[in-house]
C-alpha cells in the first residue's frame, strides 16, 4: 500500500507541477524545432463550421466569417449541418441569398451523428489545399487564417491549433476557474509546439492540410486525435498563438460538468489506443509530453481514488499518513461547501473535484456503452 500511496503522490505531483517545469527546462536545454514558416503563403483554403441547431449565434458567425482577412478568391466556407431541426438552415439559406455570397455552401447531414461525422462529410466535398475549422459559436479574429496558414509552409506539419480566449472569465466562479486552468494549458501548449508537437488542439480553432485529413470515428473529435495522428504519420503538430478565437466558457458548474463529462469519455479512451504515441523511439518528446500532459490528466479520477484508499488503509502507519489523510477528507469536505460557498477558500477545492468526478462518470459512460458521438451544446456558452 505504501508503494501505491507514494507513486499516485508523485504522479499528480508531476501531472500539475512538475510537469510544466520539466517542460521550461527542456525548452531552455533542447534546441527549437526548425519550421519553415511563411507569411506569404496563401494556398486554397475551406473552411468548416460544424452545427448543429445553431440559430442563435450562426448569423453572427456568418459575419464574422466573411470579415476574415484572407483572399476571397481562395475561401470556401461550408456549413456542415448536423440534421439542425431549428432555424439554423433556414439562416444560411436566407444569408446566402441576402448577401449574393457565392463562396458558401451549406451542407445538411440528414442523420445526427454528431460534430466529427459532419466534418468527415463536409471534407468530401471541400475544395481548399488546407482545412480550417471552427465551432459556430467561436469568433474569429481577422487574422486567425492567415495565421493558421502560414504555417502549412512547411510540408512536415499536418495540424495547426489556434489559441481560444475566453471573453466571459469574469462572469462567474465557473468562468474564471475554467479561464485560469485554460492559460496555464496554453503555456504548456505553447512550450510543446516549440520543441516538437502539441498533444492536442481546440475545437473553436484549427487547420489541417487537406491530403493529411483522416476520418476520425465520429465517437471521438479532431482536437484530441488529430495531433496524435499526424505524430504517428511522421508529421507534426503545432500551435499558434496568434491564431484567435473568441468563446464564451460555460458560466455554470452544471454546464461544465457535462462538458468534461464528455471530454473525459473520449479522452481516457484515446488515451488507451495507439500505443505507439507512448514509443519515444518513434514519436521522440512527443510521448513524453502525452504521457504526462493528458495520460496522466485523464488518469487523475483513478489516482486519486487509489490514493485515498491506500492512505485510510496507512492511517496508522505513522504521522505522514494520518495528517495526509486527513488533510484529503478536509480537502473533500471544502469541495462540498464549495457547491454554496463560492469564496476561492471553497470554489478551487470544488471545481477540482469536479473534474475528478467528470472523469469517473465519463469513465463509467465509456465502459457501460451509454456514449454518444453527440451531445447537447452548453447554453451558457452561446
Amino acid at each position: 500500500m505504501e508503494i501505491i500511496f507514494w507513486v499516485c503522490v508523485i504522479l499528480i505531483i508531476h501531472s500539475f507541477i512538475g510537469y510544466p517545469i520539466s517542460l521550461k527546462i527542456i525548452n531552455k536545454i533542447v534546441k527549437k524545432d526548425n519550421i519553415n514558416i511563411d507569411s506569404s503563403y496563401k494556398p486554397s483554403v475551406t473552411i468548416i463550421i460544424p452545427a448543429h441547431n445553431e440559430e442563435s449565434v450562426i448569423e453572427l458567425k456568418l459575419k464574422n466569417i466573411m470579415k476574415i482577412d484572407y483572399p476571397n478568391e481562395k475561401v470556401e466556407v461550408i456549413i456542415a449541418s448536423d440534421n439542425s431541426t431549428d432555424n439554423t438552415n433556414k439562416i444560411v439559406k436566407g444569408f446566402c441569398i441576402n448577401n449574393k455570397v457565392g463562396n458558401l455552401k451549406l451542407y445538411e447531414v440528414k442523420e445526427r451523428m454528431g460534430k466529427t461525422n459532419a466534418q468527415n462529410e463536409a471534407v468530401k466535398i471541400a475544395r481548399g489545399e488546407i482545412l480550417v475549422f471552427s465551432d459556430a459559436n467561436s469568433i474569429l479574429k481577422e487574422d486567425s487564417v492567415k495565421e493558421l496558414v502560414k504555417y502549412f509552409n512547411d510540408d512536415d506539419i499536418a495540424y495547426v491549433s489556434g489559441k481560444l480566449v475566453y471573453v466571459n472569465n469574469n462572469i462567474s466562479e465557473t468562468s474564471e476557474a475554467e479561464d485560469s486552468y485554460w492559460n496555464y494549458d496554453l503555456m504548456m501548449r505553447e512550450y510543446e509546439s516549440n520543441i516538437s508537437s502539441i498533444t492536442a488542439g481546440n475545437g473553436a480553432i484549427y487547420a489541417i492540410r487537406k491530403k493529411d485529413y483522416i476520418n476520425i470515428n465520429p465517437i471521438y473529435c479532431h482536437d484530441s486525435m488529430m495531433p496524435i495522428k499526424s505524430v504517428i504519420s511522421n508529421k507534426k503538430a503545432k500551435y499558434s498563438k496568434d491564431a484567435i478565437a473568441y468563446e464564451k466558457a460555460g458560466e455554470t458548474s452544471e454546464d461544465e460538468f457535462k462538458r468534461k463529462v464528455r471530454m473525459s469519455r473520449k479522452n481516457m479512451a484515446i488515451s488507451y489506443s495507439d500505443i505507439q504515441k507512448y514509443n519515444p523511439f518513434k514519436c521522440g518528446w512527443f510521448s513524453y509530453f502525452y504521457f504526462c500532459h493528458r495520460y496522466l490528466r485523464n488518469s487523475l479520477f483513478i489516482l486519486h481514488l487509489l490514493l485515498y484508499i491506500s492512505n485510510l488503509v496507512l492511517f496508522n502507519e505513522g504521522i505522514v499518513y494520518c495528517v495526509a489523510f486527513v488533510g484529503q477528507t478536509l480537502f473533500y469536505i471544502l469541495s462540498v461547501m464549495g457547491i454554496k460557498n463560492k469564496s476561492k477558500m471553497f470554489y478551487l477545492p470544488y471545481y477540482y473535484t469536479l473534474t475528478i468526478v467528470a472523469q469517473l462518470k465519463g469513465a463509467i459512460n465509456e465502459v457501460s456503452g451509454k456514449s454518444k458521438p453527440f451531445w447537447e451544446k452548453a447554453e451558457s456558452t452561446r
